[in-house]
């Protein structure tokens, strides 16, 4: 694997833990939101990750003659948690049912707290994989420039 190759394998990374990222946010941002466009409570979302073939025009050639296959990551899609809204008696809310109950969005804001750091680490050490590369690159081209 080349330089640009290790470099196109983490920016890829980076991409989709920053698309993770902004769901997470999002999830936490309405963990209390009642009423959406579709109705009903905000529904959780959350990005499925996939390991795809490198997308280059010479990525084909080069997996032959190393034997390797490359991947870079990418976001699949983002699916809408399908768990039931949670009920939180609240009789005085505008949106309670007859009972009393509101239907509650379904994010659990410990959880997403968890994933916020694990996305962050996952992205701190896709931008040390890139500096990395670049400073052996970097490296290289002193030695051949000697």
């Amino acid at each position: 694997m080349d330089f640009f190759n290790s470099m196109n394998v983490s920016s890829s990374a980076l991409s989709a833990e920053r698309t993770r990222m902004n769901l997470i946010s999002s999830n936490l941002a309405n963990a209390s939101t009642t009423r959406t466009p579709e109705g009903g409570p905000y529904k959780r979302k959350d990005a499925v990750f996939a390991a795809t073939p490198m997308k280059t025009p010479f990525a084909g050639m080069l997996d032959k003659a190393s034997n390797q296959d490359i991947r870079q990551v990418e976001v699949m899609q983002v699916i809408e948690d399908q768990n039931p809204p949670r009920l939180q008696y609240d009789p005085s809310h505008p949106d309670a049912d007859a009972q009393g109950y509101v239907a509650m969005p379904n994010v659990n804001v410990v959880e997403e707290m968890a994933d916020m750091i694990s996305t962050s680490r996952s992205y701190e050490a896709n931008v040390t994989a890139v500096q990395a590369a670049k400073s052996m690159a970097m490296k290289a081209l002193e030695i051949s420039s000697k």
